[in-house]
């Protein structure tokens, strides 16, 4: 049996450099940048900064290792599936130095970020079951015709993933691209880039062959921009701020109209309906806001609810607050640990500072807590209308706002009343009312007496500019697969 993961305060950093071609090197400019430990504001280490010139070296490689005849290309797809289960169990085998790394990069809790190493795990196995099964079919045609479809791997995929999840991304993007077939050309945010470049040298443990992953750690204007803008990437998925993704598909379409997935942001509404055992409904909302600090893309952070129990409900957010406790990732009791830098604390604190202007009340937190390291306070508004700011833009952080309403009706139109619409959640015990309230609500996943419950078999992504496209599940596979259609002439048999 595995032991339970221990953690480690200073773990050593292994890698520093850009993996391209299953090899460490240098940028080309010479250039590094620092990343941060979010609980001190300290520098952690020196990182090689890619941009394009770098870029260019890791799709080379990528494109390599893609041509037709190439031992990646040849292999049998069950052999792909073996390869992944190795990365998958690698993962697993060094999940306490992982799990420390990404603690120190990101801030998150540490059975935080053992969860999210499982999840990686889990999510790459799923698909390694997937590498010999993503079949094509026979096509009844008209006429003389033999027809049946092949499902191919696209070709180099650049992947640009977010700082929230550094390693759960990874598993998001790397489990369906390579069990098609791609090869990889992955940017790490430039805030976290420690636990990316070492799973780039288990990917090379695993016996994956050269240049099928690319792993270049830099800047989203340079190196970013460079993989959305490059003529030999054939696809490129990114998740991240709306803003950015619209920039993404832009680089797309200016270059050479490569396939484009994006996940991106989301201001999802959670209802809780009058009959629901407040208690339980309470711990969801709490949980759907607070839950990685708030920096999550499908965050429930707007909180509708029904009139009737709105003033009791208030309270129990409040009492939820006040006993979070926030601190020292690597204290087994934290729940939150620190925003992953200044910059995302200031802007959070910002939109407290707006909540207040506007008229919301201010039932709990708001501040900065202390003075070392970039750590917000759960903070609980009541009081909350549409047409605030904290209402109506994503603030990514741990702020829940509570919104009063009447009708089904009532609250299904504001609920949708957004341009986003990634996430959703109903409490009620009526199943009519999840249903009828499932069915209205204008977003890709609708989670019923819970939330944010995602697992790697079924899709996520969103509607409207939460993104197009899906991870997770078999809809990831349509991402990363072009279907060719062959059609055989069979000839009349002379008589």
């Amino acid at each position: 049996m595995m032991s339970a993961p221990q953690s480690d305060r200073n773990p050593e950093i292994k890698f520093k450099q850009i993996f391209i071609n299953n090899e460490w090197c240098d940028s080309v400019s010479g250039k590094t940048f620092a990343t941060v430990n979010p609980c001190t504001g300290e520098n952690i280490c020196d990182v090689q900064e890619g941009d394009k010139a770098d870029i260019d070296k890791a799709v080379a490689a990528a494109r390599k290792a893609f041509k037709l005849g190439s031992e990646w290309r040849k292999m049998d797809a069950s052999k792909r599936g073996k390869l992944m289960h190795k990365l998958a169990d690698l993962l697993e085998r060094d999940i306490s130095y992982l799990a420390s790394l990404e603690t120190i990069d990101n801030g998150k809790p540490f059975q935080d970020s053992v969860e999210d190493i499982h999840f990686t795990a889990d999510s790459i196995r799923y698909y390694a079951g997937w590498s010999d099964k993503n079949m094509g079919k026979t096509i009844p045609s008209d006429g003389d015709l033999f027809s049946f479809t092949k499902h191919q791997p696209i070709g180099v995929c650049g992947q640009i993933i977010p700082w929230n999840y550094p390693l759960m991304m990874i598993g998001w993007k790397f489990g369906p691209a390579l069990a098609c077939g791609n090869t990889i050309v992955l940017k790490p945010a430039e805030q976290t880039p420690l636990t990316a470049l070492y799973c780039a040298s288990l990917v090379k443990e695993a016996g994956f062959p050269p240049g099928v992953v690319n792993v270049v750690p830099g800047y989203g204007p340079t190196a970013g921009a460079a993989l959305a803008e490059h003529m030999d990437v054939d696809k490129v998925a990114f998740t991240g701020s709306t803003e950015v993704g619209k920039l993404v598909m832009q680089a797309a379409g200016r270059s050479n109209l490569k396939r484009v997935s994006l996940e991106l942001g989301g201001k999802s509404p959670l209802i809780i309906f009058e009959d629901a055992d407040l208690d339980t409904a309470a711990y969801w909302a709490h949980a759907a806001i607070m839950n990685n600090h708030g920096q999550n893309c499908c965050a429930g952070s707007r909180t509708f609810v029904q009139d009737t129990v709105y003033d009791e409900f208030v309270k129990k957010c409040v009492t939820f607050a006040e006993n979070r406790c926030v601190g020292d990732p690597f204290d087994d009791m934290t729940q939150q640990g620190p925003q992953v830098d200044e910059t995302q604390m200031n802007r959070i604190l910002s939109y407290v500072e707006s909540g207040k202007t506007e008229g919301a009340k201010l039932e709990f937190g708001g501040s900065r807590q202390g003075d070392k390291g970039y750590f917000v306070q759960p903070t609980v508004f009541s009081n909350v209308t549409d047409e605030m700011k904290i209402a109506k833009e994503e603030i990514f952080g741990p702020v829940q706002t509570l919104i009063k309403f009447s009708t089904m009706d009532e609250v299904l139109e504001r609920a949708n009343n957004t341009t986003y619409g990634l996430a959703a959640g109903v409490i009620t015990k009526d199943i009519n009312t999840a249903l009828m309230a499932a069915q209205g609500l204008e977003a890709g996943s609708v989670w019923v007496n819970c939330y944010d419950y995602v697992v790697p078999q079924a899709p996520f992504g969103g509607f409207k500019q939460s993104g197009q496209g899906r991870e997770l599940g078999e809809y990831a596979l349509k991402e990363y697969t072009e279907v060719k259609t062959v059609s055989i002439m069979i000839p009349e048999k002379n008589s």
